[in-house]
């Protein structure tokens, strides 16, 4: 998009920007919770990208007046000291324009919700538990960097040290538009600690990103609907765990969803954590029928986030990690697997953004 064809779609906007404040001042949407908070979320979207768009457009006009400038001093010592300017209204402008670019497509609906991340090993037995272990150590340790808070929601250990099933709790500000683009399937190449002839392998684990379901989104799960089970927890925590029926095993009988909870020595503390995780999976599966309903705009667009597309490789011998739905690539996959993936979620996010800015267009 050039700069005159986003400042027609702001004009655009504004006229939508004026209808929400409308809205946010009728009495009457306080009541009602989940239309309040899409109205109040597009509201600050909306001034977030006024700003910002105000300010990208001052560097520009800055980054305009001081080339111009350039081009007609003489003086060295003013001529460095607006080169100086110019290299830093550029780096301004670029980083300005990416946060417009975001800020310009409609809002996720999950953008403002906490996750729940679950690691599973697919192909490659004790490998690819192994490296469900590592993967979930890395988002562990990204969200430590991002200073969000994690607690587990289950976790079932592998007989070398990997896992064999975890859910994490991710809550704080951006989890979800951060990490929405981890769901599929994690393919690694390397020669596994286990492997004595040196060959490498091939394994894949998958990851799945859930968004937390809260009150305001009409998760009704009647009693009737439910089979809960109780039995005794295996694996580490403790003697009470171990000898009492503490553990809880939840089936909703309508979409043959199951979860199971025995991270607690507390049966009770176990049943409201799998009603958590059961909450979080029946969002997901009215907002993937809500999709299919609509499916027609999003057809053919790279990346749908689906558990079952490969979207990954970490291959190790060639120190190498890539994104196959957008092209990336990092050449720092140590680094990678310590949290540091901060960079790459960057640069999928804006080519996500770019795509769909380009698929914006062309149905307007």
């Amino acid at each position: 998009m050039t700069p005159q064809d986003i400042s027609k779609h702001i004009d655009h906007l504004k006229t939508r920007y004026a209808d929400l404040e409308k809205r946010m001042s009728d009495p009457s949407l306080f009541t009602k919770q989940k239309e309040y908070r899409s109205v109040t979320r597009e509201h600050q979207q909306l001034s977030g990208l006024f700003e910002n768009y105000a300010r990208w457009s001052s560097a520009l006009e800055g980054l305009i007046d001081n080339r111009q400038m350039l081009s007609s001093e003489d003086d060295d010592e003013l001529k460095e000291m607006i080169t100086l300017d110019i290299e830093s209204l550029e780096v301004e402008v670029v980083a300005l324009e990416s946060k417009v670019m975001l800020l310009l497509l409609p809002p996720d609906p999950n953008d403002g919700r906490n996750i729940m991340i679950q690691v599973k090993p697919a192909a490659g037995g004790d490998e690819a538990a192994l490296f469900a272990g590592e993967m979930l150590r890395a988002y562990t340790r990204y969200a430590d960097i991002r200073g969000w808070k994690t607690s587990t929601m289950e976790y079932a250990a592998s007989d070398l040290g990997g896992i064999k099933d975890a859910v994490i709790s991710f809550q704080g500000p951006d989890v979800y538009s951060a990490m929405k683009f981890e769901s599929g399937v994690h393919r690694v190449q390397r020669i596994p600690s286990t492997e004595s002839g040196g060959r490498i392998h091939t394994s894949t684990i998958t990851v799945s990103v859930l968004p937390e379901a809260d009150s305001v989104d009409e998760i009704d799960v009647p009693e009737t609907d439910l089979r809960v089970d109780v039995y005794r927890a295996s694996g580490p925590g403790g003697q009470c765990v171990n000898t009492t029926d503490s553990a809880v095993r939840i089936t909703h009988i309508p979409t043959g969803v199951v979860v199971t909870s025995q991270q607690e020595k507390s049966q009770h503390k176990n049943r409201a954590q799998a009603m958590r995780v059961l909450s979080a999976r029946l969002l997901e599966h009215k907002q993937q029928e809500e999709a299919a309903r609509h499916s027609e705009a999003r057809r053919g667009q790279v990346g749908t986030g689906d558990r079952s597309e490969r979207i990954r490789t970490y291959n190790f011998p060639q120190n190498r990690v890539t994104d196959h739905r957008y092209g990336v690539t990092s050449h720092d996959l140590p680094k990678f697997m310590e949290g540091e993936i901060g960079s790459m979620i960057e640069q999928v996010t804006n080519i996500d953004c770019e795509r769909r800015l380009v698929e914006l267009n062309t149905h307007e």
